[in-house]
């Protein structure tokens, strides 16, 4: 029988994805800052998950992504690519009793400032992947480094409302 959790992280993971691909695909600030709000799915799957399991999730949402967005795998390599990193960044800031059982890196559970911390460089860099890759190399590196830095601040400013809007549960 399925467990109760997993069920919930699969309702979660389709109404992440419906959200992303029927609203926010077409919402663009200044013809440069996206919002990609499935990233925080990921940065919020419980801690002690398998580096594998993050890294087959990450495939199958960024893929997903891929489809409605025809990005031919760009979304995929960059959530495979921050889900990789991610048990690394969390390890590196793990407070000095280290993560209760079933955790899941939130602002409930760190706070305003290790929320930041910990997400982040983590959307910055699967941002800065996603738009070097589309444009090809660094042939127009100012412009996408500018769409990089305003894309990170929009989703960003969109998952802290989001995490004030909906507070998971605080361990």
């Amino acid at each position: 029988m399925m467990n109760r959790g997993i069920i919930l992280q699969v309702f979660t993971f389709f109404i992440y994805l419906l959200y992303q691909v029927l609203i926010l695909q077409n919402v663009v600030l200044f013809h440069t800052a996206f919002c990609f709000l499935y990233v925080v799915y990921l940065l919020l799957l419980p801690v002690e998950t398998n580096p594998l399991v993050l890294m087959g999730i990450g495939f199958i949402m960024g893929f997903s992504v891929d489809l409605f967005y025809e990005s031919i795998g760009l979304h995929a390599f960059a959530c495979v690519l921050i889900m990789y990193l991610r048990n690394y960044w969390l390890n590196s800031m793990t407070p000095q009793g280290g993560y209760d059982s079933n955790a899941t890196p939130s602002l409930a559970l760190g706070g305003f400032q290790w929320f930041v911390i910990y997400s982040l460089p983590l959307v910055f860099l699967h941002h800065a992947v996603l738009f070097f890759m589309e444009a090809g190399g660094f042939g127009m590196f100012w412009f996408t480094l500018w769409k990089t830095i305003t894309s990170t601040f929009f989703t960003m400013l969109v998952i802290l409302i989001a995490q004030f809007l909906f507070p998971g549960r605080r361990r």
